[in-house]
């Protein structure tokens, strides 16, 4: 063997997942938002924050996890332009799971209304409150969200490929292991 992992470090495969399923959770929940003006959309509002909060702070832990971890490589036979692509949605990915939690809390700001985690702690503020960014920061988050659906539906479809498909070990390389 060449030293190199065949598996994803276990508090890195912990997070993919719990944060797989928090995010596809957080989609729903923000299409109910969006389209509910019933009881239910102050409901889901209330789940989506203090998710959204958990999310950010779990992708910052999820950075640090890949940053301080060896990943397992790539198939030596795969074509550049799949390994770029791999390369580049990761990116994308991470990007978007840092980017939306944050340009809800300044959309929020914007608005002046507060992201409570809980009854009795609030975030602060990180925008002062402001009609026009409000409106800027709102559009910023649907549509980021629609990325983020797009790039994980293609994340989803090359894992199937790979695990289905080429059967290369990149899917099991997530999903089990003693790296």
């Amino acid at each position: 063997m060449n030293g190199q992992p065949t598996h994803f470090a276990p508090l890195a495969r912990l997070l993919h997942w719990s944060m797989a399923l928090l995010i596809l959770a957080m989609l729903f929940i923000g299409a109910g938002m969006v389209a509910s003006v019933s009881e239910r959309h102050e409901w889901l509002i209330h789940i989506h924050k203090p998710l959204g909060a958990l999310l950010l702070v779990l992708v910052i832990l999820r950075l640090i996890v890949r940053l301080s971890t060896r990943q397992p490589p790539l198939p030596a036979d795969m074509p550049g332009w799949q390994a770029l692509a791999a390369k580049l949605s990761h990116y994308l990915l991470y990007a978007l799971m840092l980017m939306l939690p944050l340009v809800g809390w300044a959309m929020l700001s914007a608005a002046g209304d507060p992201i409570m985690l809980g009854s009795a702690v609030q975030l602060p503020s990180i925008l002062p409150a402001n009609a026009t960014s409000f409106a800027v920061l709102r559009k910023a988050h649907r549509y980021l969200a629609y990325l983020l659906f797009l790039t994980v539906l293609l994340h989803l479809a090359a894992a199937l490929f790979h695990g289905l498909i080429r059967r290369d070990g990149v899917l099991e390389s997530m999903l089990k292991g003693r790296d």
